[in-house]
């Protein structure tokens, strides 16, 4: 299994952007997949995490802010991040999770000016 993280970039304080994640290889059909960032000098954390059939869960920070979806046809998982704020400068990360094995991408920069 392959990830490939795009949408990365600078924003604004309060701004939105957009992450994408194409996941291919030969994928379960009981999988989840996740959003996780590492911020400069800070351990990786979750983010958001949705499986298959939809069901979502946010790291508190980011309630309310940041959408996590998916697409099952195109195998693609999207962040959704509005009101972003300067704490949330990080390398973005997407995930696949699959029969107990974790799959990464190569991570994102997402940059929040103030």
């Amino acid at each position: 299994v392959q990830l490939q993280a795009s949408g990365g970039g600078l924003v604004q304080a309060g701004g939105s952007r957009r992450l994408s994640c194409a996941v291919s290889g030969y994928i379960f059909s009981i999988n989840v997949q996740g959003w996780y960032r590492q911020a400069p000098g800070k351990q990786r954390e979750l983010v958001a995490t949705i499986t298959r059939s939809g069901s979502t869960n946010y790291a508190d920070s980011v309630k309310g802010r940041f959408t996590i979806s998916r697409d099952n046809v195109k195998n693609t998982v999207y962040l959704q991040m509005s009101s972003l704020m300067p704490e949330d400068t990080a390398v973005y990360y997407c995930k696949h999770s699959q029969r107990g094995i974790d799959f990464w991408g190569k991570g994102t920069l997402v940059t929040v000016s103030s």
